[in-house]
């Protein structure tokens, strides 16, 4: 098997239109297999080559420059971290028993589905500041009201970076990981769905609380053929968990959304981040969190258009779902629309396969960027001076020469500043592109 094949490279063709028969006659990747083949271990999910070569460079991290290696604790030795100072470590799954997993799981199909949602309706309207006497965590009173008054209070646009283990607890002051974002400090969760590109099923249902393990779980991913048998067979074991495939019809296209929905008996919240659903993307790499408020549920009988926002928040995000074309993500839109975004203070900005005309052109992607920059930002002195910096750890075509798309179309849309801002030349504003390298230093 190649290994564009092995890796779930994408294609024009999907898994679902071939036959189970042809299906039963390919190879899937699997450790055994590497294993076999004298391959050293790599990460159990399906992912880029680029990621299976990260896991390995985090099993062999590099040298200091004095030659030698970082102290790490072996597992036998391995302690539970003390909480002082922390103030967001709110569960320690890492140290549930691994029985305690394995009771967890199912004995169902691959594709075994989760009873209906039962409509729970809220306990109450929480206000911004005052913690729900239902949030209940073992961490001193003050130290979870103080959270409770960051995540609401003191962070207006509500962007948090992730924790880095291993550095002194004052350098991951108001950081957040994906247990913090999961804990029922947060809200008593009733269902969820995870949006990702790359998924390790059985360190993602361990992230949550053990209360909530077996809430349903919907997973949605791009996986194709062998890499989508291979997801399917790791959600095997967990009757909660659900998965639903992003229609990608074009060559190449990749399903990148890095999205949770939350559905809490008190309200529903939104997460917007960086990281792959992988240990390695919440360890030691710093990255991007955006954590919506928590959504009160509308009055019964609330017109369609209540509980929008000033940003159009609401509507984009069920557009955004809606693109999908999945009748199982209906279900999250029907949730949606029962809820209050009011409080939204930022703008989707989403992405989507497609050909677009006319104003469909500017709901998506950069040019879709580029109208909201004009509408509502403004011009700054010596703007023309400031470069554009692009970020990416992968990248298609650029066009056949500079002038085809990156400096015209691309860099149109980021230096665009007011409806009068000035037309600039192709050479005014210079373009820098970073290419992000899944380098491993430890310190």
């Amino acid at each position: 098997m190649s290994q564009e094949s092995e890796h779930g490279k994408w294609t024009v063709s999907s898994s679902d239109d071939e036959s189970a028969g042809e299906q039963t006659k390919r190879e899937m990747p699997s450790t055994s297999l590497l294993q076999q083949t004298g391959q050293e271990k790599g990460p159990g999910y399906p992912c880029s080559e680029a990621r299976k070569a990260a896991h390995k460079r985090k099993a062999s991290p590099l040298e200091h420059s004095d030659g030698s290696f970082p102290q790490e604790v072996a597992p036998a030795q391995k302690q539970k971290p003390s909480q002082e100072g922390l103030g967001w470590c709110l569960s320690s799954s890492d140290d549930d028993d691994e029985d305690d997993l394995k009771e967890r799981r199912g004995k169902g199909g691959a594709a075994a589905g989760v009873g209906q949602e039962e409509s729970c309706a809220p306990k109450g309207t929480l206000s911004n500041h005052k913690l729900p006497p239902s949030h209940k965590t073992t961490e001193p009173s003050d130290r979870v009201q103080d959270a409770w008054d960051l995540l609401n209070g003191r962070n207006p646009f509500r962007f948090f970076l992730t924790k880095v283990k291993g550095i002194k607890p004052k350098y991951n002051s108001g950081s957040l990981h994906i247990k913090d974002i999961l804990s029922p400090l947060f809200g008593t969760l009733v269902s969820s769905a995870q949006f990702n590109y790359c998924i390790d099923v059985e360190w993602l249902v361990k992230q949550y609380p053990k209360e909530f393990r077996d809430k349903p779980l919907l997973i949605i991913h791009g996986e194709k053929r062998e890499s989508k048998a291979a997801l399917h067979e790791e959600a095997h074991p967990y009757k909660n968990v659900r998965l639903c495939q992003a229609k990608l019809d074009i060559a190449f296209g990749t399903h990148h959304t890095k999205m949770m929905l939350l559905h809490y008996e008190e309200g529903l919240r939104v997460v917007i981040h960086t990281s792959n659903l992988i240990d390695d993307d919440w360890y030691q790499k710093t990255q991007g969190i955006w954590l919506s408020p928590l959504y009160p549920k509308l009055p019964l009988g609330a017109a369609e258009s209540a509980g929008e926002s000033r940003t159009n928040f609401k509507c984009d995000l069920i557009s955004y779902l809606r693109s999908y074309g999945s009748p199982t993500l209906n279900e999250w839109v029907e949730i949606i629309k029962q809820h209050d975004l009011s409080e939204t203070r930022v703008y989707l900005l989403g992405s989507t396969p497609g050909r677009y005309q006319g104003s469909e052109k500017e709901k998506w992607g950069h040019l879709r960027l580029r109208k909201l920059l004009k509408e509502h930002a403004t011009q700054l002195p010596d703007q023309h001076s400031w470069p554009v910096i692009g970020q990416f750890s992968s990248i298609g075509s650029l066009g056949a020469d500079q002038s085809k798309w990156l400096c015209s179309e691309f860099r149109d849309s980021l230096i665009s500043l007011g409806n009068n801002t000035k037309t600039l030349t192709n050479h005014d504003v210079p373009v820098h592109l970073v290419l992000l390298a899944y380098y491993l230093l430890l310190f």
